[in-house]
């Protein structure tokens, strides 16, 4: 089935939930759809239920009663019954919803499902049972069930370790924001530069350009400012409190001050363990349950570190957040009186090194990712940031872009590339300098480097001398532009 014209890109998410609501198996199916919020999933199962011809229920919070009440509602319009169905609990519910298929399959789609689970937390275990029965002889349902909600953490947790939908499922599906290069065609930003800041801002979640922001999207570099100033730090536009709503939207989060203190320290820098806890004043054990949880609902991301084991290091996964946290969250009371235009002038340097700055390491460890076979020869089977001890100069050399072969059995680690990213800064001999030292510094530790590509990334170009040494087969300059071209 084709995919309707409104839905921009998911195509691979479209064919997978088409694939599953058509399955074929004589018996009821479940699937789980997640995402952080605004990602468009209600969108895309909206319009899937309307082409398949299904039942969409989304549910609302609200009590146990009430809710039960709006599905016996829509299970009423769906049968052509005269009026509203009643049911004494779940039990009934769910049988109704079951029976809405007939003898081919048929796509139910229940829509914020932590809602009804936070009213009623053994909803779970009875759509497990429900889920049994009708794979049973002599009751035999055809309903593909889908179960979708936003609220990370509590997703997660529906098909881990001994939760009853553990094993039920026959699709898990996270829908996910659009990479940099999708989010620039969807926000319509032909300029490789303008389209990286506006995604240091905004990311790849769709609803920030439609309905938060009402289709305005900068027009040019000249316009970023101005843009900045009427959206995101205008009161009145709803992308104003967006990324204070989105940790509060978590069911998981309790105390919200010492999230967004964790928030804060990442998004200034402190990305290890030890150095959040040094700036929260508080013991590395106090964090450990804010970071499990900030991270299950996918508002941040624990990337290890390439050559040290059991290290790692903190991001902020919605840039959104970044931005609040480095820009608006220290002039909130500034931003609400209105003095956008002084704030952000006076935030533009914080802008720089604590948003621009990691996001675009960020990005280019993604276009590592993406354009690896082009890079550097072969696909990476991973790409981070790594940490390399240089012991002679008693210190560390910071690698933002570290892509790795697939590991092999009884192979020494493959050294596919090492990368120094700057959105700032132009690239000289000394950055290749840096790189060299830490190619040669890990094939003394066992790597294989000998086709190991030296990466240079930046966002303000590169100085001459450099250019000329790029025309060696193990040197690559990437410049913005280039990130920007289509796969």
């Amino acid at each position: 089935m084709r995919k309707p014209s409104h839905v921009f890109d998911r195509d691979d998410d479209w064919d997978a939930l088409v694939d599953f609501a058509a399955d074929p198996q004589p018996r009821a199916t479940l699937g789980v759809v997640s995402g952080r919020r605004r990602q468009g999933k209600t969108y895309l199962l909206s319009a899937l239920a309307a082409e398949l011809g299904g039942f969409y229920f989304e549910a609302a919070q609200g009590t146990e009663a009430e809710s039960l009440r709006m599905l016996g509602a829509e299970v009423a319009r769906r049968i052509g019954a005269p009026a509203p169905l009643s049911f004494a609990d779940w039990y009934d519910a769910l049988a109704a919803v079951f029976g809405i298929a007939g003898d081919s399959p048929t796509l139910v789609v229940i829509d914020e499902f932590p809602y009804l689970m936070k009213a009623n937390p053994a909803l779970p275990s009875l759509l497990q049972r429900a889920i049994d029965q009708h794979a049973q002889g002599g009751r035999t349902s055809l309903a593909r069930v889908l179960i979708c909600g936003s609220a990370m953490s509590v997703m997660g947790s529906l098909l881990a370790g001994t939760a009853p939908l553990r094993g039920r499922a026959g699709l898990e599906l996270i829908i996910q924001p659009f990479d940099y290069r999708l989010a620039a065609q969807f926000w319509g930003v032909t300029d490789p530069k303008l389209a990286a800041m506006l995604h240091a801002v905004v990311g790849g979640t769709p609803a920030y350009r439609r309905e938060f922001v009402r289709d305005d999207a900068p027009s040019g570099m000249a316009d970023f400012d101005s843009w900045v100033e009427r959206t995101v730090l205008n009161p009145r536009r709803p992308l104003f409190r967006e990324a204070r709503y989105l940790l509060a939207e978590e069911t998981d989060v309790r105390d919200a001050a010492l999230y967004n203190s964790v928030l804060a320290a990442i998004a200034a820098g402190n990305a290890t363990r030890g150095g959040i806890a040094n700036y929260l004043g508080r013991r590395a054990a106090d964090i450990s349950h804010p970071l499990t949880v900030l991270e299950d609902s996918r508002l941040i991301a624990r990337e290890p570190d390439a050559f040290r084991d059991g290290r790692s290091q903190y991001l902020i996964a919605e840039p959104l957040i970044a931005f609040y946290q480095a820009v608006m969250r220290p002039e909130w009371r500034s931003l609400e009186l209105g003095e956008a235009g002084r704030v952000w002038s006076d935030a533009k340097p914080r802008f720089e090194s604590q948003v621009m700055g990691p996001h675009f390491e960020k990005l280019c460890r993604e276009h590592a990712m993406l354009a690896g076979s082009e890079l550097f020869g072969s696909p990476a089977g991973r790409v981070s940031a790594g940490t390399v001890a240089d012991p002679d100069n008693r210190t560390q050399i910071q690698v933002d872009v570290v892509a790795l072969a697939p590991s092999q059995p009884a192979q020494p680690k493959k050294l596919l590339a090492l990368g120094e990213a700057k959105w700032g800064d132009v690239l000289d001999m000394r950055h290749l300098s840096r790189l060299r030292r830490a190619r040669n510094l890990l094939a003394a530790k066992g790597f294989d480097t000998e086709d190991t590509v030296l990466i240079g990334y930046s966002g303000a170009g590169f100085d001459e001398q450099l250019r000329t040494e790029a025309r060696s087969r193990h040197v690559r300059l990437v410049g913005v532009d280039e990130m920007y071209e289509p796969a």
